[in-house]
């Protein structure tokens, strides 16, 4: 039937035109924005998920920028720890140096201060953003616990947190204790002088007295006077002394004072001496930041500063491995973290990414589609023109 009030191949046209326009605009809106899933009403699920990943990877490069900063933090302390450790090598060859005969340790002291004075300005230097790991207040252990952003984490059920690398400052990895002397510089360690164990008739019984023992150059630089040495007989000026082995003397008193005691040696002048069993290893304390070289200063003395330098050197070296595996459990961690963002920004682009060689086909296709739905409507419209024929 043909009418020319309802003209349905007009109205079947014009639907199908109308459907394939509305086509035409998400095609071209996906084209434009490059996105298949441009809001939650294209596809809710696909949406939701993208959106909480795109959040979580925002996270993440927070906490790439937090990784940034902690590792200039533990690279500043690495590096203090570092060049502090040289300059303990340097105490420690000077101090060896000073063993040598004839050697002036006064003027090695002078070189050692000024190296002592060194390792403080490394520690007080050796701060970022704050923080110093290398002294701090160990004796009050305040603000001890340091830690490093490590990653953002989101489990199964949805709970985030942030991970940490956790770092504790201790007498272990402190050079300097601002509160005390319990820093690995500043600790100190008592310095025993040498001693000797000997078989002494005391009264008659034989026993065993461990008493200090010096060697000869001991013997000249210790005392206040000019020495003499008389065979196994020997006075520095201030004390009187007796051969028990070969470069090894001990304090010595008068025979008159120790009438139960064996007499140990009688001198040229017919004077009598015996060990003086009173005479105790003399001990001092020290720390390598205080240590102190003076003329009369013992090897044994001697010996007791190069042990504890040592020490405190394998301390930090202990501590630098410490921080140096922060160090490369940052790097990794920067390294994955940049890896993580990749993959997650990846897979949003997986669910809500446009296929842009799919988009232009079907644009292509659908504008085809919308010529052929315009030449179809026109068609359609024309029909009632047909109708006019029949009345002439």
């Amino acid at each position: 039937m043909a009418s020319i009030l309802t003209n349905t191949s007009a109205m079947g046209a014009l639907s199908t035109l109308r459907s394939i326009s509305a086509s035409m605009e998400d095609t071209q809106s996906r084209i434009s924005s490059g996105l298949k899933v441009g809001s939650a009403s294209d596809n809710a699920a696909y949406w939701s998920i993208a959106t909480t990943m795109k959040s979580d990877n925002m996270a993440l490069s927070a906490v790439s920028d937090a990784l940034g900063l902690g590792a200039a933090k533990v690279d500043t302390a690495y590096s203090g720890m570092e060049a502090a450790i040289n300059v303990v090598k340097e105490i420690k060859t000077k101090l060896v140096a000073a063993t040598e005969d004839g050697v002036d340790k006064t003027k090695i002291q002078e070189e050692i201060t000024q190296l002592q004075d060194q390792l403080t300005s490394i520690a007080e230097a050796a701060s970022f953003s704050g923080e110093n790991w290398l002294q701090a207040d160990v004796t009050a252990g305040t603000d001890l616990a340091k830690s490093v952003v490590a990653s953002f984490v989101r489990d199964d059920s949805g709970n985030v947190s942030v991970k940490k690398v956790d770092y504790t400052l201790s007498a272990t990895n402190v050079l300097f204790d601002t509160g005390g002397n319990q820093g690995l510089l500043d600790a100190t360690s008592t310095i025993d002088g040498a001693s000797v164990t000997l078989s002494v008739n005391l009264a008659g019984v034989q026993t065993d007295v461990t008493v200090a023992s010096f060697t000869t150059d001991d013997v000249i630089t210790a005392g206040s006077g000019s020495s003499t040495f008389d065979g196994s007989y020997a006075n520095d000026g201030t004390s009187d002394y007796v051969k028990v082995a070969d470069d090894t003397w001990v304090k010595a008193v008068d025979q008159t004072g120790v009438s139960d005691q064996e007499v140990a040696y009688e001198d040229s002048t017919g004077a009598l001496w015996a060990i003086d069993t009173t005479s105790t290893a003399a001990s001092t304390t020290s720390s390598v930041s205080t240590l102190s070289l003076t003329a009369a200063t013992t090897s044994a003395q001697l010996d007791g500063m190069i042990q504890m330098v040592d020490d405190a050197l394998t301390s930090m070296t202990s501590a630098a491995s410490s921080i140096g595996s922060i160090s490369a459990r940052i790097d990794l961690q920067e390294s994955f973290v940049s890896d993580l963002s990749d993959s997650i920004e990846a897979g949003v682009g997986r669910l809500v990414d446009a296929d842009m060689n799919e988009e232009s086909t079907r644009l292509k296709a659908l504008q085809t589609q919308q010529q052929l739905a315009i030449q179809a409507l026109s068609i359609a419209n024309s029909d009632s023109q047909n109708v006019l024929s029949l009345f002439r």
